[in-house]
């Protein structure tokens, strides 16, 4: 059961870790989150990733990041070796709460969950058009009960 991280932009990765929680309230102990502000250094975010990391690793772990190529992305990148520990960027909650309902699997099985979770969780929703029906109200409603039919 591989731990999960969250490195994400300031509040980002702590709100994901509450949408988690409240889903999953059985996953805080495997599951971290760490906010990056603007003030901090790289070598910080690294040193403080690092500490969550390692309780979360059993031995494997999974890191979500944000965004590919920012700074969350780049220190997480640091601390995979694409073995044990493995990244995947673009984290939103269908990915994150895929990720929690297979928490048993290997963590291959887990970013490939993860993956499909993050592209099927995201599709254009839109409600129909009201039919337009006004109400008639007439003989063929026996019970008067004004039913659209």
């Amino acid at each position: 059961m591989p731990g999960l991280l969250i490195i994400a932009h300031a509040p980002l990765a702590s709100s994901l870790k509450a949408v988690a929680s409240h889903a999953f309230p059985e996953c805080s102990a495997r599951l971290e989150a760490l906010d990056v502000g603007p003030e901090m250094a790289p070598e910080q975010i690294e040193a403080q990733a690092r500490e969550l990391l390692a309780r979360v690793r059993r031995p494997e772990a999974l890191i979500f990041t944000d965004v590919f190529g920012a700074t969350p992305c780049n220190v997480a990148q640091k601390l995979a070796d694409g073995v044990q520990v493995k990244v995947v960027a673009g984290v939103n909650v269908p990915m994150l709460w895929r990720s929690l309902c297979y928490a048993d699997e290997s963590l291959d099985a887990l970013v490939a969950r993860a993956m499909a979770g993050a592209t099927q969780g995201v599709m254009q929703v839109s409600t129909a058009r009201p039919q337009n029906q006004t109400y008639k109200p007439g003989a063929h409603d026996q019970d008067h009960r004004h039913h659209q039919q």
